[in-house]
């Protein structure tokens, strides 16, 4: 049976969501309510023109909407202190052609593996799942422009909240098993790959990504069927998608269908033009300036939330109290986690949670009491090459790759 779905996304009764994001639990331990915001089915996120209404599109659960066409879906915050992996149904969608695919057969779909290649491959779903090896592991997928709405001062793009992320468990099949079948030619140097969605207009450039031809062969990089033990949801790339472990989510492509490779730098619109972040260290500049030289944005830098209680909390004072959030980098995996409820006078080190992996969001806790008055939050991950967050937000002209220290402002009483 064809997988998919035709059905323009309803508005969300409030009280179904209410119902299912009640179990979030976020500051459950603080005595707050945090969907108090939700009364009208909108999200006010803590920056200008932040209206968010809530909706519900096949296959999810009610989301944040950035944009109609294509469809863009924040998941609210509240959801990430429900549990370490993501559910499908909150996982946050991001497309950037309006010509996307709502209704794909298994049966007939295929993956066309050609160009600097020995023997070209036309592969089917089956075929993957059959005839080669499964992988597995925990990865986070964040959008390079998760948190963008916070740049100051404003950039363009899509304005999303912290919201455009989320952790699974994929499954799939090795991108250098399929290469190897195919037999790369020497000589190659990187490897397109090209997704089922489509430009509406013709002068709009597909979306094409391409990696170089080591990293595609690096042995973690996936092609993914399933996601948290089930079919990837549709707006989540089924049937296929490219999983780029530690790197930004514009290299996941979505509904995958063609993988070239090739034997000089791919130089499409989106690898040449678009994501890109200034050649440096720190991947900025002085905010509202260019920068001189770009190169593709690539790894997440480190990064680390507070997710059981929200800028503005009223909680207990002079009463133990369990904090407890979330941390991640590109790949190196987290060492430590320090907390600060002085905003980073002082810092204690949190206890870290189940280690899945990583590229894994990693959890954490601490216990605080807190006196009567005011408190700033404060959260900051290192991971285990030394690398930390900086204590004021980095600028760069696209609003890319944000890692500041987030601050958590709360009153105790």
């Amino acid at each position: 049976m064809p997988h998919g779905f035709r059905s323009d996304p309803p508005a969300p009764p409030r009280r179904q969501f209410l119902r299912r994001a009640g179990a979030a639990g976020l500051g459950s331990l603080f005595g707050i309510s945090p969907l108090a915001a939700l009364a009208d089915d909108i999200v006010a996120l803590p920056f200008g023109n932040g209206e968010r209404p809530l909706v519900k599109y096949p296959q999810k659960r009610a989301l944040l909407r950035l944009t109609t066409r294509p469809p863009q879906l924040e998941t609210p915050f509240a959801v990430f202190d429900e549990n370490i992996i993501t559910p499908n149904d909150a996982f946050f969608v991001r497309y950037h052609l309006a010509g996307i695919p709502t209704r794909i057969d298994p049966a007939t779909y295929r993956l066309a593996v050609r160009g600097s290649v020995a023997s070209p491959l036309s592969l089917g779903l089956d075929d993957l799942k059959k005839n080669f090896e499964p992988i597995e592991y925990v990865a986070v997928n964040q959008c390079s422009g998760n948190s963008r709405g916070f740049s100051e001062p404003r950039v363009p793009g899509g304005q999303s909240g912290n919201g455009a992320m989320g952790n699974a468990r994929w499954r799939g099949v090795p991108l250098k098993t399929v290469l190897e079948k195919a037999g790369v030619q020497a000589g190659a140097k990187q490897v397109s790959f090209n997704g089922l969605d489509t430009p509406v207009l013709p002068t709009t450039p597909d979306f094409v990504k391409a990696l170089d031809l080591d990293h595609a062969l690096d042995g973690e990089v996936m092609l993914a069927y399933a996601m948290n033990g089930a079919d990837l949801p549709m707006l989540n790339g089924y049937p296929l998608r490219l999983i780029v472990p530690g790197h930004y989510g514009t290299y996941w492509v979505k509904h995958l269908s063609d993988i070239v490779v090739h034997d000089a730098a791919f130089d499409g619109f989106w690898m040449a033009k678009a994501y890109r972040v200034p050649d440096n260290a720190c991947a900025c500049v002085e905010p509202g300036t260019a920068p001189s030289r770009t190169v593709p944005i690539g790894r997440f830098d480190v990064r680390s939330f507070i997710t059981n209680v929200a800028d503005g909390a009223h909680v207990k004072a002079n009463r133990p109290q369990i904090v407890r959030g979330i941390a991640f980098d590109g790949g190196y995996g987290i060492r430590e986690v320090l907390f600060s409820e002085d905003g980073g006078a002082h810092w204690r080190a949190a206890r870290l949670g189940e280690d899945l992996g990583r590229y894994s969001f990693r959890a954490w806790t601490i216990e605080t009491t807190l006196a009567a008055g005011p408190h700033a939050l404060q959260v900051r991950a290192l991971n285990r090459i030394g690398q930390s967050q900086p204590l004021a937000p980095l600028w760069n002209p696209p609003g890319y790759m944000r890692n500041v220290v987030e601050t958590t402002h709360i009153t105790a009483a």
